[in-house]
């Protein structure tokens, strides 16, 4: 039988805000509309490596081609979008060189075929085609650029134009999509791996700055009224104004603090060393997030991650009075956190209530379902860095809330089973004041008819 090595597990009180800075709460409030300061998180910035000059590989038939020897005022070398490519391959040497003027240098750029973006990016592609390869529609993909495209353009330089708006987000909306490795959505879109990696990180980042101020937001007043209604009408719980859930995304094994980041259960459940970071979301009725909290270790249960964020912060200074946030049996019962009744015997009423809280929970989960389905990096290791997936996974929240307020429909191919193990909290009961209210909303909903078990 295959053994497999488990690194200690870090106990939860040794958790400390200091010990992991790659994490991101996100909470907006429209009322103070003041984005957060990526100065003061140490996951914002990215960081970007200069590119390293490769040789073709020797499987490489791609042809390389000289450029155009260009004068440059200084000895610094020329901005250029993609790798520097080598030396010719052996076989095809190319005519010899004029000989270096002063001031001037020469670069060699492999030719890489473009084929496959030109076919996707021409307007007589049929739509399904063009949905099923970015998972939204062509509308939807030339909001994007239209939105984006002031904060991802860049302009010629004296060796080559620049990369267009549409490829550079179509790169990221590609590599957010099918998980591929950067190896081979460099082969598709004819660019450098590190190019497309760059490429990457900065329409992310975009997407961040840009987009999740307008599209991830917290309710106002008549908003949340409006979301009460609508859970009051799925479930018959009054209040409710969002349903929260926890997922995990694999991560390669960090090199720093990795048994923070091991995962006990997926491990046991894969039979294979597992690694993750989690995100935390809270969904509107429509499966919008509207608050997300992203990057804390797997190892760590979901009520810490709860109080790490934003959001558990902005509820104990009383933004959340006599609302309620339905969460699953892994958060604590707070006077703003409702949560299903954890012992084995339970009554009529009880019974009744989990019942109708589960189809509070079940938006929030099939939320994070449709999250990793139309988002396939999601479900495999990602080639990005521990501080860098912040943005990246951000990205993928915003871009869920986009399609989703576009009425974008998903693939029907699309399909993921969502497994995350819920782990009932040492302290599940925080709350006397929650407690009663939770047995009265139980007893009103056996008793009025909405618990599915009336008494006659």
């Amino acid at each position: 039988m295959t053994t497999y090595h488990t690194p200690a597990l870090v106990p939860a009180a040794s958790f400390d805000d200091d010990d992991f800075s790659y994490y991101y709460s996100f909470f907006h409030d429209p009322a103070t509309a003041v984005l957060p300061d990526p100065q003061s998180h140490s996951a914002l910035p990215l960081a970007m490596e200069s590119t390293a000059k490769k040789r073709p590989r020797a499987d490489d038939l791609s042809p390389s081609r000289l450029v155009a020897l260009k004068p440059f005022a200084s000895s610094s070398p020329p901005h250029a979008d993609d790798d520097a490519a080598g030396e010719e391959p052996q076989d095809a040497p190319p005519p010899p060189p004029p000989p270096l003027q002063p001031g001037q240098r020469r670069l060699w750029v492999k030719d890489r075929s473009r084929d496959w973006w030109d076919r996707y990016n021409h307007p007589d592609l049929p739509e399904d085609e063009f949905r099923r390869a970015f998972r939204m529609s062509r509308a939807t993909f030339d909001f994007l650029c239209e939105e984006l495209g002031s904060a991802v353009a860049k302009e010629d330089t004296a060796l080559r134009a620049a990369i267009p708006v549409r490829q550079r987000v179509a790169v990221c909306v590609w590599r957010l999509a099918t998980g591929e490795p950067l190896r081979l959505v460099s082969r598709r879109f004819g660019l450098g791996i590190s190019t497309c990696h760059k490429l990457i990180l900065e329409v992310c980042t975009a997407i961040r700055n840009v987009l999740m101020p307008r599209s991830l937001l917290w309710p106002g007043p008549s908003d949340a009224a409006a979301a009460a209604a609508r859970f009051e009408g799925i479930s018959g719980i009054p209040n409710v104004m969002g349903a929260m859930y926890t997922t995990h995304i694999p991560i390669i094994a960090p090199k720093i603090g990795i048994a923070a980041y091991f995962n006990r259960r997926h491990t046991e459940r894969k039979q294979k060393a597992s690694y993750t970071v989690t995100i935390q979301g809270v969904v509107d009725p429509d499966g919008v997030f509207t608050d997300v909290c992203i990057g804390w270790p797997g190892s760590m249960p979901d009520d810490q991650v709860l109080e790490k964020s934003a959001l558990y912060q902005r509820a104990k200074s009383g933004l959340l009075n006599h609302q309620w946030i339905v969460g699953g049996a892994s958060y604590p019962l707070l006077d703003w956190v409702l949560v299903p009744y954890a012992q084995k015997n339970l009554t009529w009423a009880q019974h009744a209530f989990n019942e109708k809280i589960g189809e509070v929970q079940r938006v929030a989960k099939e939320a994070f379902t449709k999250l990793k389905a139309r988002w396939g990096c999601l479900q495999k290791r990602t080639e990005v860095k521990l501080q860098d997936l912040p943005v990246f996974l951000g990205a993928c929240c915003v871009l869920h809330n986009i399609c989703e307020m576009r009425k974008e429909e998903m693939v029907p191919e699309l399909r993921f089973e969502l497994v995350d193990d819920e782990m009932v909290p040492e302290n599940s009961l925080q709350s006397m004041s929650a407690m009663q209210a939770r047995d009265s909303i139980a007893h009103n909903l056996l008793h009025h008819g909405l618990g599915g078990t009336a008494f006659l």
